[in-house]
C-alpha cells in the first residue's frame, strides 16, 4: 500500500534490493546522517500577525487592524520593509487573512521564498467602501489616507515612499484599491484586486422600488439611503480613470469569475476595455470561479507575488 507527500508524488514503502540498506551498521549510519543535516539546517523563521487598533480623530472611535509581519522581520532590527495594504469585502473585517485559509497560504508563499518579505496590513472599514459617506458622518477616505497610513508608516519599520507602498483588496476591498489606486497614483506603486465591486452602468430602478433598496442594502449605507446613483458615478474608479490623467509607472493586476454572482466579471471587463482605451498598462484575467472565498484563495497568490515583483523582490 502506497501513501502520499504533500507534493502529491506516490512513494513505495518497500526496501529496495540493496543489503547495505538492511544491515544494522547501514541503517545507524543513515540516521547519524539524516541527523546531522537536520542539525545542520537552521530553522526556517516564521511570520507572525498582530491585531491592534488606533484612535481615529476623524471617525471618532477606535479602529482595529491586523498586520502580518514577514519572517524576518523580527531578527533583523534596522532592516525596512515594503508594506501592502489589503482591504477586505462587504461582511469581513482586519481579521479577513490571520483568521482564515489566507494566513497559511502567505505563511507557504514566504517559506517557499515565492514572495519576498513585506508587510500586509488590513484595517476595518465595516461597509464604509472606503469612501466618505454621502451624508459625510463616516470619513473614511479621510481617516485612511490622513490617519492610518501615517500611523502605521511610524509605528512600523516600513519603506514611506511610492515604490514600496502597495494596495489591494477583494470585493468591497477591491473597489476600494482601485480607487484609492487612481485617486492617489503618487502614494501607491502597486494595486491589484480580485472580485472588484465594479459595476459599469448600474441596473434602472425607481427609488424606493424593492430594486433600489436591494441595491442600498447590497452597496452599503455609504452611497446615501436612498441610494444617490449620481454620487455612486462620482466615486466610481471608472469616473476616476475616465477624468484623470493616467497614471505614471502605476502596477495594475486586477481579475474576477466568469460567473460572479454578482456579475463583476462584466464590470472588470468594461473596466479592462476602458483602460486599454486609455493606454493604461496593466495585466486582467477572467478565470473560471464565482464570488466567493474558493476563487480569492486560488488567484491571491497571482497577486502578492505580483507586489513582491513591484517591491523589487525576485
Amino acid at each position: 500500500m502506497s501513501e502520499k507527500d504533500r507534493a502529491g508524488r506516490w512513494l513505495d514503502p518497500r526496501p529496495k534490493d540493496n543489503r547495505f540498506d538492511r544491515t544494522p551498521i547501514g541503517m545507524a549510519l543513515i540516521w547519524v546522517l539524516l541527523g546531522c543535516l537536520l542539525l545542520a539546517r537552521p530553522a526556517a523563521a516564521a511570520g507572525r500577525a498582530e491585531c491592534r487598533s488606533l484612535p481615529s480623530n476623524i471617525l471618532g472611535r477606535k479602529v482595529a487592524y491586523c498586520v502580518l509581519l514577514p519572517p524576518s522581520y523580527d531578527g533583523e532590527k534596522t532592516r525596512r520593509y515594503p508594506v501592502l495594504y489589503f482591504l477586505h469585502g462587504l461582511g469581513e473585517n482586519e481579521q479577513v487573512l490571520p483568521n482564515s485559509g489566507g494566513w497559511n497560504l502567505i505563511q507557504d508563499l514566504w517559506d517557499e521564498r515565492r514572495i519576498g518579505d513585506f508587510l500586509i496590513v488590513t484595517p476595518d472599514a465595516d461597509r464604509s467602501f472606503y469612501i466618505n459617506s454621502r451624508d459625510g458622518r463616516v470619513r473614511y477616505e479621510d481617516f485612511f489616507i490622513r490617519e492610518f497610513l501615517p500611523y502605521i508608516e511610524s509605528h512600523y519599520r516600513i519603506l514611506s515612499d511610492r515604490a514600496h507602498r502597495g494596495i489591494s483588496g477583494v470585493s468591497m476591498g477591491g473597489y476600494g484599491s482601485l480607487r484609492f489606486g487612481f485617486r492617489y497614483p503618487t502614494l501607491f506603486g502597486s494595486l491589484s484586486a480580485h472580485s472588484a465591486a465594479l459595476v459599469a452602468k448600474l441596473p434602472r430602478a425607481q427609488l424606493g422600488t424593492p430594486g433600489e433598496q436591494a441595491l442600498s442594502m447590497a452597496l452599503g449605507s455609504a452611497f446615501g439611503n436612498p441610494f444617490d446613483r449620481t454620487f455612486w458615478d462620482r466615486n466610481s474608479p471608472f469616473t476616476l480613470v475616465r477624468n484623470s490623467p493616467p497614471p505614471v509607472g502605476l502596477k495594475i493586476y486586477f481579475d474576477c469569475g466568469t460567473e460572479d454572482e454578482y456579475g463583476f466579471n462584466v464590470g472588470a471587463q468594461a473596466f479592462h476595455d476602458l483602460l486599454v482605451s486609455r493606454g493604461i498598462p496593466h495585466e486582467f484575467h477572467l478565470y473560471l470561479g464565482g464570488h466567493d472565498e474558493a476563487y480569492v484563495a486560488q488567484h491571491l497568490p497571482a497577486s502578492l507575488t505580483f507586489h513582491s515583483r513591484a517591491f523589487g523582490f525576485p
